[in-house]
């Protein structure tokens, strides 16, 4: 489903060259779910920014269910975020004076559903995260980690290949953190492709295999992780 071969991406400072991946190849299967760990700089968040077509690779080549991404113009791209990925982020991204309800209908939305299937179809996905009785409420009425279900609900509703999260708990408590990580298992067992992007290893050990990242390179990809801190 997710194919990088030899990804490099360098960024311009002034006459400074700032190499952020280095030839990053990875393949990620249908349905797994995969947690990309690294300390800040070690090049993972850029590297989510390419696996979520929100950045371009400087060279390499990177396939998203078959499409190879390279080339194509801004709006086709747009197009394959809104189909193909379902985004989760730390700060939540929600509307402040939006219901949650409407937060959830808005890719169906911008896909031109009509509204009455846009309802339907949000309903349901906020039943998946068990917040159908909070439909109708303000995120500021919501706590951090339900704002966090309606974001996770968000990113389903438009039945995605892929959930991409960054570093989804990072601004949660240790409960809400459980919970929102809870809803990602379940997922997961539904056969749901999941990326995760983290700092945290006891985060990391939610996923059934872990890709290392660190100066910009891949050093280790297994299945399972040690106790020891990432540095």
């Amino acid at each position: 489903m997710i194919e990088t071969n030899d990804v490099r991406k360098t960024y311009r400072v002034g006459d400074i060259a700032v190499h952020a991946l280095r030839g990053v190849s990875v393949r990620v299967e249908r349905g797994e779910y995969v947690a990309i760990i690294g300390a800040s700089g070690s090049g993972k968040s850029t590297l989510m920014n390419i696996l979520g077509c929100l950045d371009a690779p400087t060279s390499g080549r990177y396939r998203l269910n078959g499409l190879d991404v390279r080339g194509i113009d801004e709006d086709t791209l747009s197009d394959v975020r809104n189909q193909e990925i379902g985004f989760v982020f730390q700060s939540f991204n929600l509307i402040p004076r939006t219901r949650a309800l409407a937060n959830v209908e808005l890719p169906l939305a911008y896909a031109g559903l009509p509204p009455g299937a846009r309802r339907q179809r949000a309903l349901a996905a906020l039943r998946q995260v068990g917040l159908a009785d909070r439909a109708h409420h303000l995120p500021s009425e919501l706590s951090g980690g339900q704002q966090q279900r309606v974001a996770i609900a968000r990113a389903l509703v438009t039945d995605p290949a892929m959930i991409l999260a960054d570093e989804p708990t990072g601004a949660l408590d240790t409960h809400s953190s459980s919970e929102v990580m809870s809803i990602f298992g379940r997922l997961s067992d539904q056969g749901r492709t999941i990326i995760l992007i983290t700092h945290e290893l006891d985060v990391a050990a939610h996923a059934d295999r872990v890709i290392r990242v660190r100066d910009g390179v891949i050093i280790a990809d297994e299945p399972s992780i040690s106790a020891e801190p990432v540095r």
